[in-house]
Order: structure tokens, then sequence, then C-alpha cells
């Protein structure tokens, strides 16, 4: 027996949905504290140089691929590698927002669940950009690797990394543009009932080609935003789905802390 009306399932979406303007400023302000935080990791040239050297020797050490590699296929064409440079420089914050913009609107739930995860994701990757300074690939000598930004555009980055006044050049570990990718993904994977919802882990996986391959990142960067986001997720719970797919909008994800009564006998 049915102990919800579908009013009801709509008047609790609505109850559970929180304020836009609220959420609107909440992210506003996650987003630049964090990009304020990473100017105050920039100006740290020479450890950022000296960590960029120990990571590329684990790597080495750990056998993990060249990033040369993988830069060597997109190479192979002016028009691959423009590609690739445009969605480094266009795809990670909107991609980010219309994933957030669409849970908020489709599965308020699972957009609280998201929306901790990835400022958790965050606050812990600004930690780590402040204590680690380092170097990406593009400007390691011993890499030998081309900056595909500056050499086939477009760049969201100076030349000169002490002028850039837009973004601290030495915040390479880990990756968020990998990150949040992966975390999308995996977002949309938990809040819908496609069968062909796996298919959101291209995103991620393009990312991880396009941020190796333009030598902004290393692999170690990418593992170790994967390892970070791995524990947001431990920590913080995934809501409950009901007993409808998750697939229906007019059904109600509940936190695990706030269990709802949507039947008897069950």
């Amino acid at each position: 027996m049915e102990c919800r009306t579908e009013p009801a399932e709509e008047r609790a979406a609505a109850i559970s949905r929180s304020p836009l303007v609220r959420e609107f400023l909440l992210v506003a302000g996650l987003f630049l504290v964090y990009k304020f935080g990473r100017m105050l990791a920039g100006g740290h040239t020479a450890e950022a140089y000296r960590n960029a050297h120990q990571v590329w020797d684990w790597e080495r050490a750990l056998r993990l691929p060249g990033e040369g590699s993988v830069q060597s296929a997109l190479l192979h064409g002016d028009t691959l590698v423009h590609l690739a440079n445009v969605y480094y420089a266009t795809v990670h914050f909107p991609a980010t927002a219309a994933f957030l913009v669409w849970l908020y609107l489709r599965r308020p739930a699972h957009y609280v669940w998201a929306r901790r995860v990835l400022a958790a994701l965050t606050a812990a990757a600004l930690l780590l950009h402040l204590a680690f300074p380092l170097a990406p690939p593009r400007m390691l000598e011993v890499a030998g690797l081309v900056d595909t930004g500056q050499v086939y555009g477009p760049t969201v980055y100076s030349a000169t990394p002490a002028t850039d006044a837009l973004a601290n050049q030495f915040a390479a570990m880990p990756s968020l543009h990998f990150g949040w990718a992966l975390m999308v993904a995996i977002g949309l994977i938990a809040a819908t009932r496609s069968r062909w919802r796996p298919l959101w882990l291209l995103h991620p996986l393009v990312t991880l080609i396009v941020i190796v391959g333009t030598a902004n990142h290393y692999w170690l960067d990418a593992i170790v935003a994967g390892v970070v986001l791995a524990v947001a997720l431990a920590v913080i719970q995934l809501p409950h789905r009901t007993a409808t797919t998750a697939g229906q909008p007019s059904k109600v994800l509940v936190p695990a802390e706030e269990p709802v009564l949507v039947g008897a006998g069950r």
C-alpha cells in the first residue's frame, strides 16, 4: 500500500530543494574562495620545479607510460590538438555547472550530495596545492613535451607563469579537471537509471587524455585526484533511492539521515 500521493511527492521535492539564490551564492562563494586560495599558492617557482622532477621520477619508478605517448597521438594533426586545447579551456567549468543545475532541478537530494562531495574534493585539492606546488609537464625540460596551448591555441595560461594574474600554473596536483569530470560521471550514473548511463565515464576518460596530451598534467595528478574523490565519496553518503526508479523526476530521493516511509509491509 502506497503511503504517498503524487501531490505529496511533489511537495516533498519542493521542500527538499534549497532556495535557488542561497545555492547560487554558496556555490559562487566556494568558487571564489578556491580561486583566491589558488592564487595564494603561487610564487613558489623553485619548489614547484623541484617537485616536478620528483613527480617525473616517481612516474618512471612506477613504470607509468610517458605523457609524451599521448601527446604524440594528438600531434598527428593540428585540428586534433586544437580540439584538445578547446576541450581543456572550455568544458571544465560549464560541464560541472550544468551537472549541478540539472541535479538541483531534477534530483535535489543528489544535488546536495554532489555539491558536498565537490566542495570536499576542491577544499582538499586547495590544501594540496598549497602544500605541494607543482610545475606541469609542459614546463619540465626533461619531459620534452610541447606546450600545446601556446603553440596551437587556445590557451588559458600566460606564457610567463610569474605574470599570470588569472591562474596559478603551479597548482597541477591534484587535477581538478579530472576530479570534477569523474564526479560528474559518477553523479549522473548514480542519479539516473538509463542502461546507457555508463557512457558518462567517457567524460573523465576524454578529460584524462586531454590534460595529459596537452602537457598540463601528469598521470599522477589524475591518480591523486581519483584517490581524494574516493575518500570524499566514502565519507559523504549517497542519498537513498525510493522504491521507484531514479529516472522518474517526480519521485523523491531522500538523504540517508532522513528516511521516509514509502509503503507498508515491505
